[in-house]
């Protein structure tokens, strides 16, 4: 039964001119995943990354660390969508100012993304959900028997994936985006009925100041 584990990039830099550059501490974050990854046991194991830079370089750095030589593939329908212009819209639109704390952040984030989705528009949510399902299901086929993947990727993407199989909707779509640790891993399972999650954000190689959501 092929496993697919999804990692959530390593933080990333809040508040910087660059967000998408991993911090010191993302680098470090990125290289205890990939200590994980080398106890997973991972068979014969297919690398991907979206295409943004924290995602790309969480990639090499983890991989680097467990000692896995393939060569990871890029595929943009692994991209997180634009939290940040999200969060400015909807603060935009509700006559607020945009949040200048991770916190503040957080709490708008919420109520962004819950109307984000609730909205359904045909360019918004579903559009992306459809393209993350198509990036799953596509690399699932494409494992042969015996064989596994890790996919390095963000927060928005792993909540929606995990949201879909335990069918939770909004509300724990928003729950999962919430908690997701920078460098946890989830870990779903490929059988003949079909996907199957069997762990979200796994984070034990991730301890005190090493252990952050934003």
């Amino acid at each position: 039964m092929p496993i697919v584990l999804l990692v959530r990039h390593g933080q990333a830099s809040f508040g910087a001119e660059d967000y998408d550059s991993l911090s010191d501490l993302g680098r470090r974050q990125a290289e205890l995943a990939g200590h994980r990854l080398a106890a997973a046991g991972l068979r014969r194991p297919v690398a991907v990354h979206g295409s943004l830079r924290r995602q790309r370089d969480t990639a090499s750095l983890a991989l680097a660390a467990a000692g896995i030589g393939t060569t990871p593939r890029a595929d943009e329908r692994w991209d997180e969508y634009d939290h940040i212009d999200l969060v400015r819209r909807y603060a935009s639109a509700q006559g607020a100012p945009e949040p200048t704390t991770s916190r503040e952040f957080q709490v708008v984030l919420d109520a962004a993304l819950t109307a984000w989705v609730e909205h359904g528009d045909a360019g918004g949510w579903p559009a992306f959900t459809g393209t993350v399902g198509d990036a799953l299901r596509e690399l699932v086929t494409g494992l042969d028997s015996g064989q596994d993947a890790v996919v390095f990727t963000s927060a928005g993407v792993i909540a929606a994936v995990c949201a879909d199989l335990l069918g939770t909707g909004a509300p724990g779509l928003v729950a999962l985006n919430r908690v997701a640790v920078n460098g946890a891993i989830t870990k779903l399972a490929a059988g003949r009925s079909g996907l199957a999650l069997l762990t979200f954000n796994e984070h034990s190689h991730l301890e005190g100041e090493d252990l952050t959501y934003r």
